[in-house]
């Protein structure tokens, strides 16, 4: 057997119950009871995927081989936080409506990334910088398993990263909080206590997340293959289809097209299922007041 057939629960919903299991036809092995299982391969996979299309159950076939990444490189807005940072920006500076529009039709592909992005910091001008601090404190909230994702696969002995096509001015904090090893993103400028708006150059998107996937990947004795890429929008398609697992989390329709994996009911903690952890195996951190696990 190649590769096996991973079924992944939305956390508490006890999905995976023995009517999934007769429609699979095989016998599970448990990752976590009634939430996560992987079996053999069933015969027809599209009729299973109808067949369970009502429950909260993300399906995907996983290799084998090289299962267990060792590099972890993940966006940030939508993907380890729940929301879009710029999208906060934007509400406190009184521009919410506009902003979040621009960002809908980049995160979908319309639009292209680095011309939407431009537009969106340029109506920042003149907000002082330091509604950062208040938005970090008040509006922004980590994706649940977060925390538990990064901290197992480093624990295994993985390098994870950061990578996003906001601002640095938050990727180092919420680097910080969720315990990544490293993070890279684009500056702010910020003049006078200001932000002056414009974003520094060169500008991390589309193509500089696969340079950044291909750096690391360098330094760290890899190859792109031994990476697992996570992200939602659809700047993070190149990024997703360089690496060895690229998961398209509750992403937008084309980037789940786009990407091999996808995760629509789970947390990030379904990340590790699809490399074989079992929930023993997970590294658990200890709370604090911004966290979810």
């Amino acid at each position: 057997m190649s590769s096996v057939l991973v079924l992944i629960a939305a956390p508490h919903s006890n999905a995976i119950n023995a009517r999934v299991i007769s429609l699979v036809g095989t016998s599970p092995r448990w990752l976590f009871q009634g939430e996560a299982a992987e079996f053999a391969p069933p015969q027809n996979l599209a009729a299973l995927r109808e067949a369970l299309a009502h429950l909260p159950i993300d399906i995907n076939v996983v290799p084998l081989a090289n299962r267990r990444k060792r590099l972890l490189i993940a966006d940030m807005d939508s993907t380890m936080i729940e929301q879009e940072c710029i999208d906060e920006l934007g509400v406190v500076a009184g521009v919410g409506d506009r902003i979040k529009a621009i960002t809908a039709r980049a995160m979908r592909g319309e639009v292209d990334f680095e011309g939407a992005l431009k537009k969106r910091v340029g109506l920042l001008a003149g907000l002082n910088a330091s509604v950062i601090d208040d938005i970090m404190r008040e509006r922004i909230t980590l994706m649940p398993g977060g925390k538990t994702l990064v901290a197992t696969m480093k624990a295994h002995g993985a390098v994870t990263a950061l990578v996003s096509g906001g601002f640095r001015q938050f990727t180092s904090r919420v680097a910080a909080l969720v315990g990544f090893d490293t993070d890279e993103a684009n500056d702010l400028v910020i003049e006078n206590g200001k932000f002056a708006g414009k974003v520094a150059d060169p500008i991390l998107g589309r193509d500089a997340k696969v340079a950044v996937l291909e750096r690391l990947s360098a330094e760290h004795g890899l190859i792109p293959a031994d990476a697992l890429a996570a992200g939602d929008g659809a700047n993070d398609i190149p990024m997703l289809q360089a690496a060895g697992m690229g998961v398209a989390l509750h992403a937008k329709p084309k980037t789940r097209a786009a990407a091999g994996y996808q995760i629509d009911h789970g947390d990030l903690t379904a990340l590790l299922y699809l490399q074989g952890y079992i929930r023993e195996e997970f590294a658990i951190p200890p709370t604090s007041s911004i966290s979810t696990q």
